[in-house]
């Protein structure tokens, strides 16, 4: 058994993971989604962090005397979804993870806020002359692939996004030492797969791999997004697994 931290991205909430984490959970494991503190305008970083490591709690390590026949560790996987970038690898510091999956996730570069992310990483000028013409709205962006009552329940939820967090320098001075996938969207009309790739292979060294679909598989393929994050988890555990 392991533990899923699932992580989610700017102004969205914890119960957008439900559907991934029905799966995982049917697949015998544990999962932690908890909604960050988005609307706090006191709330930084760390704050953030400290949520989703509170949630934690002591799991990580009841989880690892249970990994009869698999490598030592932690049995934890933290997940980060957008925003959910700027968090993730501040809980990997924080406390011991088998692994570290960005699905369509922001790589923060060390005292590097999110406003001067979209710049320094080249999305400001990202080329979308092959992006289907759409009307802007926020269904068209994150949406365009979810059924179209789960999107419109998405919205509903969402939550404002506070500016703290937003304009705060990604506090770390280097990536956390914790094994790193990262899962592109091909059709992710937020962070354009070109860039996309280009950036993780700038900022992380390595290639990204890749998942049909928009900037919210969780919703849109929740048991192909499970299927890919269990066979991450296998791959970290044994090495050997192909």
């Amino acid at each position: 058994m392991a533990t899923y931290a699932l992580i989610h991205g700017g102004g969205d909430v914890a119960a957008s993971w439900d559907l991934v984490a029905g799966e995982l959970r049917e697949r015998g494991h544990d999962v932690v989604a908890v909604d960050l503190p988005s609307e706090d305008e006191s709330a930084g970083l760390w704050d953030y962090a400290a949520t989703v490591v509170d949630a934690i709690g002591d799991r990580a390590e009841l989880v690892a005397g249970d990994r009869e026949g698999l490598a030592a560790g932690s049995g934890l996987v933290v997940v980060g979804h957008s925003l959910g970038g700027f968090t993730a690898p501040l809980v990997c510091a924080r406390v011991p993870a088998d692994l570290l999956v960005l699905v369509a996730g922001m790589v923060p570069a060390p005292g590097e806020s999110c406003e001067e992310w979209w710049v320094n990483a080249g999305y400001e000028d990202a080329d979308r002359d092959d992006e289907p013409e759409h009307d802007g709205s926020d269904v068209a962006v994150f949406y365009h692939d979810v059924e179209p009552e789960l999107a419109a329940a998405t919205l509903a939820r969402g939550r404002d996004q506070a500016a703290t967090a937003m304009s705060e320098p990604w506090p770390l001075d280097a990536w956390p030492d914790t094994p790193t996938r990262y899962l592109l969207c091909r059709d992710d009309r937020m962070f354009p797969a070109a860039g996309t790739r280009r950036m993780v292979h700038d900022r992380l060294g390595i290639t990204p791999d890749e998942i049909d679909g928009g900037h919210c598989p969780f919703l849109s393929r929740p048991r192909e997004l499970a299927e890919r994050l269990e066979a991450y988890r296998r791959t970290t555990a044994d090495p050997a697994t192909t």
